[in-house]
């Protein structure tokens, strides 16, 4: 039986990678499990192994105010997703959550 130090929580919510090592990047994805220390998601690119990331989770994406969670980690692993039938290349990806901020969206807000 797996033993993990954090309780994982399955959740699907939007993602977007907008840095990977040193390069801006703007890549979408999706989360597929979130804990204290860190996130297993998919994405459409595959970030540099071992590399620092910086990734915002949309929380609330469709209430009266958008929250994201702007975070700061390092890529622990990647792997191929297959996309049966698909062209697109997508990956899944376990980041650590090292450093994180609550980003409101002010535009939304003001509505």
């Amino acid at each position: 039986m797996e033993q993990r130090r954090t309780r994982r929580f399955n959740l699907q919510l939007q993602l977007s990678i907008t840095r990977s090592g040193a390069e801006r990047v703007a890549l979408l994805g999706l989360t597929k499990n979130i804990s204290s220390n860190g996130v297993l998601f998919t994405a459409e690119g595959e970030p540099d192994l071992g590399g620092p990331i910086e990734y915002v989770i949309a929380l609330n994406p469709e209430g009266p105010q958008t929250v994201n969670l702007r975070c700061i980690g390092k890529v622990l692993r990647t792997e191929p997703v297959d996309c049966s039938g698909n062209d697109d290349l997508s990956y899944q990806i376990a980041a650590t959550l090292e450093r994180y901020e609550f980003v409101r969206d002010r535009a939304k807000a003001a509505v």
